[in-house]
């Protein structure tokens, strides 16, 4: 079955009642924060601090850089959040899947990364500057990602090469 780069699937984001999904807890967060950002007013005076202060305790508690403002589409799983870092401005699109110690940020030329739909990221994968990474590709683990990868193609190594 192929997982759609475009429609996210909420219930990769859902988790399971008395189940300890750190990740999970702090997308959702992440979720709330930005509803109630988006429909300001007084209600969002009152409820934005405290889901900052929950985004807080799931950040360190999943051990994830993730934040609040971040521009990340439906259906992100992350199986193991320790250490994932993504800069507020790069773009992720929906039903990605990363593992842990990927740096998604900044690099030397302007710009933040772009990740299309349902791509995997392996873990300690870095994606480093203004490139942008197809739907339905693949980042191998520890892979230092420094320019494009086309849609559906895998990329290894350091620096990552295409498959």
């Amino acid at each position: 079955m192929l997982i759609s780069a475009t429609e996210p699937d909420w219930q990769r984001e859902k988790a399971v009642p008395g189940r300890y999904e750190p990740a999970k807890y702090l997308l959702s967060t992440i979720r709330s924060y930005q509803r109630v950002k988006m429909k300001g007013g007084p209600v969002s005076m009152i409820t934005a601090p405290f889901l900052v202060l929950l985004h807080r305790f799931w950040s360190a508690v999943s051990g994830a850089d993730i934040p609040l403002d971040s521009r990340i589409g439906g259906g992100l799983m992350m199986p193991h959040p320790n250490g994932i870092v993504i800069h507020p401005e790069a773009e992720i699109g929906p039903n990605c899947l990363i593992f842990q110690q990927v740096t998604i940020g900044a690099g030397l030329k302007p710009g933040l990364p772009v990740i299309e739909g349902h791509v995997d990221i392996g873990a300690g994968a870095k994606i480093i500057g203004n490139i942008r990474i197809g739907a339905h590709a693949r980042i191998g683990a520890n892979a230092v990602v420094l320019h494009d990868v086309p849609a559906g193609a895998t990329a290894i190594g350091v620096p990552a090469k295409i498959l």
